[in-house]
């Protein structure tokens, strides 16, 4: 006898519903950085798992920001660089060697 399976529809749903989310986290942080002095203009990638009881400034109770790439114009300065990574340690709660900082060409 076939039996439907809502646990496919939810998962569907509720993984639409993650990257959504991660959109807009990625776009608040852009908005966030590229009001910065000295970062420009700027692109965010955040990469998420499955939440493991962590808590920061991102708590969706579902998803965990577990590295961040983030190619900015004034990547190129150290001052900047360290401005951003310790933003994004703060905000995230992500240690230094999961951030990745690039200078935009």
């Amino acid at each position: 006898m076939p039996v439907s399976d809502n646990k496919s529809e939810n998962s569907t749903s509720g993984s639409s519903s993650q990257t959504a989310e991660k959109l807009q986290l990625e776009e608040k942080l852009e908005n966030l950085l590229g009001n910065v002095e000295g970062v420009g203009q700027v692109q965010v990638v955040l990469m998420t798992e499955e939440k493991k009881e962590i808590q920061g400034f991102y708590d969706s109770g579902i998803q965990q920001v577990t590295g961040v790439l983030v190619c900015a114009q004034g990547g190129g300065d150290p001052v900047v660089v360290q401005n951003i990574q310790e933003a994004v340690m703060a905000l995230f709660q992500v240690d230094a060697h999961k951030i990745k900082i690039m200078k935009m060409k």
